[in-house]
């Protein structure tokens, strides 16, 4: 995906992740955030939570792995979200994107980005800035 292909409007493919106590698992030790409400569905429950949660950067760094997918290449040089409900470990999360803004000088576009769970709540939501070849 170049700048010159992209349009005000344009929707990025949306998708879907099923994000498994495994992946989770992975994720947080990998990041050094092996924390149990994020691993473990009691503990978390027994901290208000409704179960074991998605850290949030794992959260960011999946729309920042669906924007590469839409544009290899790009780069991201910056990801603004607002964490509104946490996402739930062992659930299925849609992913969308919109390009919002365009900037012909420095062939940047802004993309609002969304994460919305399987009961139709919109988890996160945001902004990304994202640099693509002329």
């Amino acid at each position: 995906m170049r700048f010159s292909e992209v349009e005000l409007g344009d929707d990025l493919p949306e998708e879907t992740q099923d994000i498994t106590m495994e992946r989770v698992q992975l994720f947080v030790k990998t990041v050094g955030m092996n924390f149990p409400r994020f691993t473990d569905h009691e503990f978390a429950r027994k901290e208000g939570l409704p179960g074991a949660i998605v850290p949030g950067i794992m959260s960011q760094g999946l729309l920042a792995a669906m924007i590469h997918r839409w544009a290899p290449g790009s780069h991201v040089r910056k990801i603004d979200t607002v964490f509104r409900a946490p996402i739930v470990v062992g659930t299925s999360v849609k992913m969308t994107g919109a390009v919002t803004d365009l900037d012909d000088d420095a062939h940047t576009v802004e993309i609002d980005i969304t994460v919305v769970s399987e009961n139709g709540a919109t988890n996160v939501l945001g902004t990304a800035v994202v640099e693509l070849e002329p």
